[in-house]
């Protein structure tokens, strides 16, 4: 095993201020941006984390203190795209892009892992070299059930290219060795993109594992959000990419203050045993609200990933604001989701939050709570990564995420407090904050009536949005309503509605409630 340099940081709880979810840093050396973090589920005290470039982090507490350390490979290189993962009996990986001292840059994918829980790694082992072709944007899932460990990302026959000739695909690799040996890169794509990096190319890989060994992923591409799977471990996949959701305006788009950005996917599967084992999700963002209204949306699917259900809108705020770079990870043993991103809900400027959300119910509805202790003001000039990250096991919940204020860069975790969450969720279930009523006449042609309970005196919002999130009207507008059953009119008709699913929803603080209603012409 090779000796990295590690510095242990005895860091104290992030006091930017008061937090039910206390901020703590990570680390601030060496620049840090697009971080990765992982909870071993062998131990969730014991955490791997790391970013870009060659930084690497492992935690012995839960992740209040952290062991920092640079990630050397004399063989392959360290590049960027961190991904950490821990298999079955607790070892460590670290997938990186390559930059080896002979050969091209990019030229394919690095494995590095640590048996002794992050202190040594080796020099790691490879996937995908394929001459000078470029491999980016990889991300790795352990099945649980056999040790195997499945790879999927985006190979570029010339990054940057603007050749019509030149394409990008998804590749998949595996190894049923503990990473020592890997399977010979495998295109599973149906429709190539082009290599701009950007809308036309085929990007967003990320693999999940089903109940029964299954292998699904989702990416973003010339053809919107579409989706494979593999029933043999890898050994085949479909001949044809089954359609997900359009990403209106595609998945490259613009942020103020951000360097770049991107809306590429995220996908899971619930193997926890509970109600929704099986289900399959899938989280982006983009921007089908309008170009300066960026939301965090969720389709999921329950028969393998043949049909795909409308998105639903996963923050909860009004329209008109930015939402980014989301990931959503899933708890195996609850079945509950969990998702973060960077949020500008209370701002008119650049000032960015960071949000998390909760759902425990399979995606039907989400509990939106802020996360980061204060916010910050990035500038576009430093270039602050494309992702974040978040790992559960277990109700142990840790986001990471990069800080970028004044023109230095910072990564943070934080302690989240998933009782409160979910406590607080189960007692909404037990003695409800409020209820909401399926509406009546459903299905209806031009008018209908909603109603809802209140349990006790609060502020609620009661909208209705068309089946892709966008508001149509705002019956109640952040009222404060006493205690007591409401009964609300909508009336189709004045908005010109086409037959389609639609929405209605009532949120306050604490509740996120929605029911679907169909309008027949």
């Amino acid at each position: 095993m090779k000796n990295i340099s590690l510095t242990l940081i005895l860091i104290s709880l992030f006091t930017y201020g008061f937090s039910q979810h206390p901020n703590v840093v990570i680390s601030t050396a060496n620049s840090p941006e697009e971080p990765s973090i992982y909870v071993s589920p062998v131990n969730p005290d014991k955490l791997v984390g790391g970013s870009n470039i060659k930084n690497v982090y492992h935690s012995e507490d839960g992740g209040l203190t952290w062991s920092t350390g640079i990630l050397t490979s004399q063989q392959y290189g360290v590049a960027g795209d961190p991904c950490c993962i821990v298999d079955t009996v607790g070892d460590l990986y670290y997938f990186h892009l390559s930059s080896p001292p002979t050969g091209s840059w990019l030229d394919r994918i690095v494995c590095q892992k640590s048996t002794d829980g992050g202190q040594t790694w080796n020099e790691g082992s490879y996937m995908g070299l394929n001459g000078t072709k470029d491999q980016d944007k990889e991300w790795a899932v352990v099945d649980r059930t056999n040790n195997n460990i499945y790879v999927t990302w985006t190979q570029f026959d010339d990054y940057g290219s603007s050749n019509t000739n030149d394409k990008s695909s998804i590749l998949f690799s595996k190894s049923t060795d503990a990473g020592m040996t890997w399977s010979v890169a495998k295109k599973i794509n149906e429709i190539d993109g082009d290599c701009v990096d950007s809308d036309n190319t085929v990007e967003g890989a990320v693999p999940a594992v089903g109940p029964n060994g299954e292998i699904y992923v989702a990416w973003a591409g010339p053809e919107g959000l579409v989706f494979d799977r593999s029933l043999d471990q890898g050994e085949t996949w479909l001949d044809n990419d089954i359609f997900v959701s359009d990403m209106p305006g595609g998945w490259d788009y613009a942020v103020p203050g951000i360097s770049r950005a991107n809306g590429l996917p995220i996908t899971v599967c619930d193997v926890s045993g509970g109600p929704n084992t099986g289900n399959i999700y899938v989280n982006w963002t983009d921007q089908r609200n309008g170009n300066s209204d960026v939301d965090v949306w969720l389709a999921k699917s329950t028969d393998g990933g043949d049909t795909w259900s409308e998105p639903s809108r996963v923050n909860d705020d009004g329209p008109g604001k930015y939402q980014f770079f989301t990931w959503m990870a899933i708890d195996q043993v609850t079945g509950y989701l969990w998702f973060v991103w960077y949020d500008r809900r209370d701002y008119n400027d650049n000032n960015t939050d960071v949000y998390m959300a909760a759902s425990i119910d399979g995606g039907d509805t989400f509990i939106n709570f802020k996360v980061s202790e204060e916010p910050f003001l990035p500038y576009s000039n430093v270039f602050f990564g494309d992702y974040t990250n978040v790992s559960v096991h277990n109700n142990v919940v840790r986001p990471i995420w990069t800080r970028l204020q004044n023109g230095s860069l910072s990564v943070l975790t934080a302690i989240v407090d998933s009782e409160i969450i979910i406590v607080g969720v189960d007692k909404q279930e037990e003695i409800p904050y409020a209820t909401l009523q399926p509406n009546y006449p459903n299905p209806f042609n031009e008018t209908t009536f909603i109603s809802f309970k209140l349990m006790h005196q609060q502020r609620v919002t009661l909208r209705v949005f068309d089946m892709f999130g966008k508001p149509v009207e705002t019956i109640i507008s952040n009222e404060e309503l006493a205690r007591g059953k409401y009964t609300k009119h909508f009336d189709a008709s004045q908005h010109n509605l086409s037959t389609g699913v639609y929405y209605f929803s009532l949120t306050g603080e604490g509740l996120n409630l929605k029911q679907k209603m169909l309008i027949v012409k």
